[in-house]
């Protein structure tokens, strides 16, 4: 019980998940304390390698209208800030370009259609720049570089008085002595941490090259060939490989990625400097979401569940950090509750 004590709250995880996680409790649960615990820091986490590209996957598990609520929060924060004097600081920017189709595509209009800017169907003279390609789709969308983001998260998080540990969790035990409620936002180390045998990794192996010149993306919908400028470099993928654990390149993988990209974008042949990179996404069928009382004899320790984005973690990350702060506040307020004590 903490009445009118600070509740004491650990986030588990320091990628975009924990991290926005963190800033949305501090912004929105009173009288608390918010503490970062992870193992692995920016630039070493899975948000460091994605490209960052505001174009969501689609959840099977997850009913369209939370996706599209989720997208559409995190647009609109990301949008903010790409139009404010923070952009560059927090690696956030606007990009045009084209999605691309070899065949039609059983939906022509995404759900998120009217959350990007300029969202058409592409004309037919457009279309001639991918003559193996039959339809497609153009529109402004932003990039958010997890690089400069998650620092710029960690500095706000760290204004606003949260703490940020380096250690290693094994169990969510661990923290019961020195916290009240524990979010998990541990991406596939919920496979140990929560027992979820549904998460598993799908590696994406990119490349970030120099190739200033080119200013649109471009990205097959299959979403195995993408062409993403940023900031400082052109990601260029990629590959989707369910259930591979392997963190390092692989070279002949990179050749191909280098000739699907040329193929669409030939202008790559002249792109210089190119470095291998290799994130794993943790994907589920769904976006964990929820609370969880742990119970150990007479031990409680409440936990809100934040993991599972798969390919969609940053085009989805403030949306679910929101509910995630929503779900912490319950939490906070049970906490401070007074129990009645039965009459006897």
């Amino acid at each position: 019980m903490r009445p009118m004590g600070t509740v004491r709250i650990a986030t588990v995880g320091a990628g975009v998940m924990g991290l926005s996680t963190a800033v949305c409790i501090s912004q929105l649960v009173p009288r608390c304390s918010i503490t970062v615990i992870s193992e692995q820091f920016t630039p070493e986490t899975t948000s460091d390698v994605a490209a960052g590209m505001l174009i969501p996957p689609v959840y099977p598990d997850t009913p369209i209208h939370k996706q599209k609520q989720w997208f559409k929060e995190t647009f609109d924060h990301l949008f903010a800030i790409a139009n404010s004097a923070e952009a560059e600081d927090a690696g956030v920017l606007l990009v045009s370009g084209w999605q691309i189709f070899r065949s039609i595509p059983t939906e022509e209009v995404p759900f998120w259609a009217d959350v990007v800017l300029g969202f058409r169907k592409m004309t037919e003279d457009e279309l001639k720049k991918f003559p193996q390609h039959v339809f497609g789709q153009a529109f402004t969308t932003l990039k958010c570089e997890g690089p400069a983001y998650l620092p710029w998260l960690e500095k706000r998080l760290k204004g606003s008085g949260g703490l940020i540990l380096t250690r290693r969790i094994e169990d969510l035990w661990e923290l019961h002595q020195s916290f009240d409620i524990v979010v998990n936002c541990s991406g596939l180390g919920s496979r140990q941490l929560a027992g979820d045998l549904k998460i598993f990794p799908v590696r994406g192996q990119v490349l970030k090259v120099q190739a200033p010149w080119v200013k649109h993306f471009i990205r097959d919908g299959s979403g195995l060939t993408y062409i993403y400028p940023g900031i400082s470099n052109v990601t260029l993928g990629g590959t989707r490989q369910k259930g591979d654990w392997n963190l390092s390149p692989d070279a002949e993988i990179s050749k191909g990625i280098l000739s699907r990209c040329c193929a669409l974008e030939p202008s790559l042949h002249g792109a210089c400097d190119i470095r291998e990179k290799v994130g794993l996404r943790p994907s589920r069928p769904g976006v964990r979401l929820e609370k969880e009382l742990l119970a150990q004899g007479s031990r409680r320790l409440p936990v809100v569940h934040h993991y599972g984005h798969g390919s969609g973690g940053i085009a989805m990350h403030w949306g679910t950090a929101l509910e995630a702060a929503r779900l912490v506040s319950e939490c906070a307020q049970a906490l401070r509750t007074p129990v009645p004590k039965s009459k006897l």
